[in-house]
């Protein structure tokens, strides 16, 4: 039955148990009231905030829930003002969403889905989400990329008891069932006409297992999802689930696409934390265009790419013609490089792209993954990019494997080692951030190591220096100590992450860089792209690759920011 309890009662009784994190009485709003009513929900849980952490005392952490019903600005509000809220000694150390059973019963995901941006957009980065009462595995991925973190439910023993199954793709009615849906341990053995001879209790008992056994594993799916950097690729897959979940699916499309515009802040964010590099292909679908890390990448690509300053033959780059390449077929380098060679030869003022499906792009970043790793049934046009505006135009339609011929023309060995050149210097301004011209000025004379395909894994200064390392699995570009050390003095322009005095020591001895000992950012700081790490003063002690970017790692305070990898020496204590 009912039990009356008091605001601080509530919370005297959770620590006295013992319990981690406890919870503390909130006013619960229905999708069924009215405006005013959810106002008045919201108002009252943030009046009682403080009085709930401070009776928490030092050791029991507290759950913070956001109310407002299906408005999102008073979900906004509500997020706003109880991550604000410090007791005596910490605020609230989760936010769960409540009020969102009703809306998962009726299949209401998109309303679901604007909720949780709705929060997303005031809640601190640093805390923990949580969504009260959400236990199907079909929502996890879609809840999990939303940046939900947490989730309680008894779902898996509700639906057992009505003789409900849990799958990652719906449920099902065991009543319906000749063969299961899914294999597991819990079932194995067993029939669906053999449960269903079973007793009322062996029955519920045992669907509950099955149920938790598959919640379980979609939590461990997504979870190697984010691994791998397919959790939207599992996203978009589970969208197909049912008609409502598409919906929601097409809505947060629509969000990231406004982020990529600066029109939205969620979705803006979800862009910038995802690392525009990893290995592994995608596979092409009507919405992959949408996926976070590819818009990241395009986005670099319009915003930083220039064409180099000189054609192979030393003169300045003249409002060049762009060879477009389509018809083709990745690697690139094998497929149209012969074609490449001799359009350039015919005319060095010519900038060639590859057409595909996601955009344009530079040949001169064509091993650049996933980009490069595209599934599709065929490459045709794509979306149109920033690098076509204004520019003149040619087309080289590829109708199979392109040869290069053994040459000894210095043309083509010029030509070569022209493209070679801006290749490097393409990267270093497109995932870098150093200015195209100063990288290609700074690559004068470079000397290259090449792997046993031919493809360069070293690039060394004029001096003789190892600077810098393209990696052959993603197209990325790893920076060396030596090289850190020279661009760090040309003050080429890469992002620095700041660190605080006593943290310098650790770095220079390359240890890596731990949220809460971070001082600032300069420049634009993205994950999985190279940063420098300086002291206050602008010292270079470390460089190395971030895993969040600078909004978090002014929030956050525990876990690795940059993994290091190198430290400078102080060359004054030598």
């Amino acid at each position: 039955g009912d039990v009356e309890v008091g605001v601080e009662q509530i919370v005297d009784f959770q620590r006295d148990i013992g319990v981690d994190i406890g919870t503390m009485l909130d006013v619960f709003g229905r999708p069924d009231q009215t405006e005013e009513e959810l106002q008045h929900a919201v108002d009252e849980t943030v009046a009682r905030a403080f009085s709930s952490l401070e009776t928490a005392g030092e050791n029991l952490l507290l759950n913070g829930p956001i109310q407002g019903g299906l408005h999102s600005h008073l979900r906004a509000d509500s997020a706003s003002k109880m991550g604000a809220v410090e007791g005596p000694h910490r605020g609230f150390a989760v936010h769960p969403i409540g009020g969102i059973v009703p809306l998962m019963e009726r299949h209401r995901y998109l309303d679901l889905v604007k909720i949780i941006l709705a929060t997303r957009e005031t809640i601190p980065l640093e805390r923990p989400i949580h969504l009260f009462g959400c236990g199907h595995p079909m929502l996890f991925p879609m809840c999990i990329a939303l940046g939900a973190d947490l989730f309680d439910s008894a779902a898996y023993a509700l639906f057992a008891r009505d003789g409900r199954l849990l799958t990652p793709d719906g449920t099902v009615r065991i009543d319906e069932l000749v063969e299961w849906p899914i294999a597991s341990r819990t079932l194995h053995g067993h029939t669906p006409e053999e449960v269903r001879k079973m007793g009322k209790e062996e029955r519920t008992n045992l669907l509950a297992r099955f149920n938790l056994e598959i919640t379980q594993a979609e939590l461990a799916r997504c979870r190697q999802a984010i691994r791998t950097g397919t959790l939207w690729a599992l996203v978009e897959q589970r969208s197909h689930s049912s008609p409502e979940l598409r919906e929601a699916f097409l809505h947060i499309a629509e969000v990231i696409s406004k982020g990529s515009l600066s029109e939205n802040i969620v979705g803006q964010r979800m862009i910038e934390a995802s690392a525009p590099i990893r290995s592994g292909s995608v596979k092409w679908s009507e919405k992959a265009d949408h996926r976070p890390h590819l818009i990241h990448a395009r986005g670099l690509i319009d915003d930083r790419w220039r064409p180099p300053p000189f054609d192979w033959t030393g003169k300045p780059m003249n409002n060049p013609k762009m060879l477009l390449i389509s018809g083709s077929v990745p690697p690139w380098r094998d497929s149209v490089r012969g074609d490449v060679i001799r359009s350039l030869r015919r005319d060095p003022q010519c900038i060639p792209i590859i057409v595909m499906k996601a955009g344009h792009l530079p040949f001169d970043l064509e091993d650049w993954s996933p980009l490069c790793h595209i599934q599709a049934v065929s490459f045709e046009p794509g979306m149109s990019s920033g690098l076509m505006d204004g520019a003149l135009a040619e087309n080289l339609d590829v109708k199979g494997p392109s040869s290069e011929e053994p040459s000894s023309d210095k043309d083509d060995d010029a030509i070569r080692t022209w493209l070679e050149r801006s290749q490097i210097s393409a990267k270093c301004s497109v995932l870098l951030g150093m200015d195209r011209n100063m990288a290609w000025e700074w690559l004068e004379g470079m000397t290259v190591q090449r792997s046993s395909t031919g493809r360069i894994k070293n690039v060394f200064d004029a001096d003789g220096a190892h600077v810098l390392s393209p990696r052959l699995n993603d197209g990325g570009l790893s920076l060396t100590t030596s090289g850190a050390i020279a661009l760090h003095a040309l003050d080429a322009g890469l992002p620095e992450v700041v660190s605080i005095d006593d943290a310098v020591p650790f770095l220079r001895a390359g240890r890596n860089v731990i949220h809460g000992f971070i001082e600032g950012t300069r420049n634009a700081v993205r994950p999985g792209l190279p940063v420098l790490v300086v002291d206050r003063s602008g010292a270079l002690v470390a460089h190395g690759v971030p895993t969040s970017t600078a909004e978090e790692m002014k929030r956050f305070s525990k876990g690795i920011a940059v993994r290091v990898r190198g430290g400078v020496v102080n060359e004054d204590k030598l």
